[in-house]
This record gives structure tokens, sequence and C-alpha cells, in this order.
């Protein structure tokens, strides 16, 4: 359905999500889920894929979607779990376990902050069928955590602690999320940055040269002090 106020395409999916789902969904797309997701970060890929451990159930059978993240967790009296929230971390730092994770976890779809490059997307994402949604900005843990109905499992959680552990979460109307990468490997960062660059020396015509520059300020590295 479409959001006229802010024109984004949004979207509702649920899991476990198939390719054809994904199929046509562009980036820059609105995305809320629901079904079951599942955490897992380094410790988790290590664990598997570095340590040769067998997974505490059938990954494909858990979840497609995996998030990475550190849930804001704790356990009830009767052994029960509560999570207020959930923060996104970044992805780029997994980049190197995720070609064996597609292979062996049936993964989908990533959940992250701060998106990966597009020759990830490009080498690891493309070939998997895979896309990467990103969170939304800062702060926006506890409103992701609204839409986390009952916690389904918490594995390994005395072995790798609650930031590392994997989390098994039922959600609904999870989000909102956007689509970073497309099945075609485009991504939705990289084409702005694209577009900001371009037009950096605009911003700057008939002015004179800045006595000092701060970080960021243009797109040539060799002109910043840090």
């Amino acid at each position: 359905m479409a959001n006229s106020k802010a024109n984004l395409n949004t979207i509702r999916l649920k899991t476990p999500i198939t390719r054809t789902d994904l199929e046509g969904i562009e980036v820059g797309t609105v995305v809320y889920l629901d079904g079951l997701i599942m955490t897992g970060r380094e410790g988790v890929y290590q664990r598997i894929l570095g340590d040769g451990m067998a997974p505490p159930d059938d990954l494909s059978r858990i979840a497609n979607v995996n998030f990475h993240c550190s849930p804001a967790a704790s356990v009830n009296d009767d052994g029960s779990f509560n999570v207020g929230a959930v923060t996104a971390t970044a992805s780029f730092r997994f980049a190197k376990w995720l070609p064996r994770w597609f292979e062996v976890s049936g993964c989908r779809v990533i959940i992250g902050k701060g998106g990966m490059s597009e020759a990830h997307y490009r080498d690891i994402f493309v070939p998997a069928g895979a896309v990467y949604l990103t969170t939304v900005g800062y702060g926006t843990g506890a409103l992701l955590g609204r839409g986390i109905v009952e916690v389904e499992a918490a594995h390994w959680l005395d072995e790798l602690g609650i930031a590392q552990a994997i989390w098994v979460l039922k959600v609904e109307n999870f989000g909102p999320l956007l689509v970073e990468s497309d099945l075609a490997g485009n991504s939705l960062f990289e084409q702005n940055n694209r577009a900001i660059n371009a037009q950096i020396e605009k911003a700057y015509e008939g002015l004179k040269p800045p006595a000092l520059s701060r970080y960021g300020e243009t797109d040539d590295k060799t002109q910043e002090l840090i």
C-alpha cells in the first residue's frame, strides 16, 4: 500500500520470506514484518561457522530473517522473557561470515544498521537471493520493541550472553524498516551518496574558501582536517 503523505511505498511481509516475496521490491521501500525473526551476530557465526558447532535447532525452521542486534531483555521468575527494545548493530562487521551463513541458514533477509557496500550486495546477497533492511535512524529500538509479541526461544543464552544469543522473536507489524538493498544489489545509501556528492561543488559556488574545514564537508578526503 502507498503512503500518500510521504510518498513512500510501504509493504507488509510475513515470514518465512520467499524469493517471490522480494521480487520487485525497490530500495527505499518501507517494510513491516509479521511472523518469526531471529537475532544472530558474531558470537553465533563463530560457534556455527567458525567452530563447527551444530546449531541449537534447524536454522531454516527457526526463521529466515536474521536481525543483527542487541536486545534489551530480562528473564522473568517463571523463566519466560521480556524484550523491551531491540537495538540494531552495524552489519558490515559481519560480512566475512555471510556467504556461508546464507548457505547453511537459508536466510533471505538481513536486518541491521548502516548498510554494507555495493560489492557485498553484488557478491554475497545477490547470489543468495537476499536483501538488506536497515533500521530507521537512532533511538528506534523501543519503537521496534513494540512489534515483538513474544519470545519464542533464547538459544545459547548462558554461553553467549544476552547480546550474542539467538533470540527467536514472534513479531507483528515490526518496523519501520527500509529496503537498503534489493535483489539486484542496488543500494539506497549509495544511490543517495552519489547524488549528493555530484552536487557538493554547486553548494559552494560563489563562496570564498572557508578558513577552516570540518570533517565531512567534502568528498575528497585529502581536503579534510580531522
